[in-house]
């Protein structure tokens, strides 16, 4: 019987997390990418360079245009009246071959068809679609590089939350600390009045730093549902804890990063539409075909009885341009110098991202010498607070002793934490910037 009630306090007291969702940092990464709107911007900038491909693509490809039009002829002075247009005879002598007839009727009928195919644009069409193949690399490249910040502040947020349910568990340990200490000093019947107060005000303070600690926790926890699109009432539990050692980091040389790559491809895109502005002054050389269809009639219900007119032609076209105030040259410059831009800017964001990443690297390096020393400390710390704890009950040291003690101790338990925290995000912008 025993045994059963001891199972089922077991199973009470798990009972709260029963439900929980278990997260890993993977976990959050993943879901922090797929609620990011930055991330689906991406996505939507990628489809639209891929829209704006197929636009100019649609450049060499023939075009066709179909028009028709009716017409009703009416007499100016009584617009309600149709009325056909009588032509002088002198004039229709003149044009008989062209328009064999005496007088215009009043309804008219008129449809045409033209086409129009691009054979050679001299680079034109060409590289513009260059262009826009650079355009859809630089989107996935602004996308690459998106992610890789998404998920450097989606660990963060892991973490962050991590550490704050560290502190709160440091925090309650040193306001317990405090609470054992007045229990000691009033069960030993030496409560004096200094010592009494001192502890009383210690523990005042060691609450307030655990509400404090508990509100960030809170706050982080609620950060971390709202950007992984859970629901803010969900209990969860975040499964990867602070490692209590750290491997070393393999050193080497940042060769690529997609902020490189998206303006190299900006020089391409800016050297490519200076090429199609230069192509601007060169002539077009086009297929052209027409189709031409018209009938006219006194009645609408009438127009088609007769066999229509009808005229066609098929040709090339040579459009050669003679003068346009320097436009197209103008507008190659500005390319080539937004191209001088982007190279000056490609050389610049490799300066910065080389000593970033080169930082990141020795930061990690640095911090990971640092724990150990902090981890000693800790150690030494807590000895010292277990000696003045014995003392303090045998009445050989006073409260205030006591109370920096533990401060001390409090404050390295929070160093090895940050430290921690610290190595952690320095992996991860490393991985920002290299992986």
């Amino acid at each position: 019987m025993r045994k059963f009630l001891l199972a089922l306090i077991s199973a009470i007291m798990v009972l709260p997390n029963a439900y929980a969702l278990d997260l890993s940092l993977q976990d959050v990464v993943d879901k922090v990418v797929k609620e990011s709107n930055d991330v689906k911007t991406a996505d939507a900038n990628i489809k639209k360079a891929k829209a704006q491909l197929s636009a100019v693509n649609a450049n060499r490809w023939m075009s066709i245009d179909g028009t028709i039009s009716y017409m009703n002829l009416f007499d100016p002075t009584n617009p309600t009246n149709s009325q056909g247009v009588k032509i002088p005879s002198d004039i229709g002598a003149l044009l008989g071959h062209i328009l064999p007839v005496s007088e215009i009727p009043d309804n008219m009928v008129m449809a045409e068809i033209q086409i129009t195919q691009p054979i050679y644009t001299f680079g034109k069409i060409g590289n513009a679609v260059d262009a826009m193949h650079d355009a859809i690399d630089i989107s996935k490249s602004a996308k690459d590089l998106t992610l890789r910040e998404v998920k450097y502040a989606a660990a963060n947020l892991y973490w962050t939350a991590k550490m704050t349910d560290g502190i709160v568990r440091a925090s309650q340990k040193d306001l317990n600390n405090a609470r054992v200490a007045k229990k000691k000093l009033t069960a030993a019947g030496r409560a004096n009045r200094s010592n009494l107060i001192k502890i009383e005000s210690d523990i005042a303070r060691k609450e307030i730093n655990l509400s404090d600690a508990e509100f960030n926790r809170d706050t982080a926890y609620r950060m971390l549902k709202i950007m992984s699109g859970i629901d803010i009432n969900e209990t969860i539990v975040l499964t990867d804890e602070f490692p209590d050692k750290f491997g070393a980091i393999e050193e080497k040389q940042l060769k690529s990063n997609p902020e490189w790559d998206i303006y190299q491809k900006q020089i391409k895109l800016y050297e490519s539409n200076a090429s199609s502005k230069r192509s601007g002054m060169l002539p077009t050389l086009a297929a052209v075909g027409s189709y031409s269809y018209y009938a006219m009639g006194t009645e609408v219900g009438n127009m088609f009885d007769r066999k229509g007119d009808q005229s066609a032609y098929w040709g090339l076209a040579l459009k050669v341009p003679l003068f346009n105030g320097g436009i197209h040259s103008a507008n190659a410059t500005i390319e080539a110098m937004n191209a001088e831009s982007a190279r000056q800017d490609l050389d610049k964001s490799k300066k910065l991202k080389t000593e970033e990443y080169n930082t990141a690297v020795n930061k990690y390096k640095h911090l990971c010498n640092n724990l150990d020393k902090l981890n000693e400390a800790y150690n030494l710390a807590q000895k010292a607070y277990d000696v003045s704890v014995n003392r303090f009950a045998t009445g050989q040291t006073s409260a205030i002793e006591l109370s920096d003690v533990s401060s001390a101790l409090y404050q390295t338990d929070m160093a090895v934490l940050k430290a921690k925290y610290d190595i952690l995000m320095s992996a991860q912008a490393i991985k920002k910037l290299g992986e």
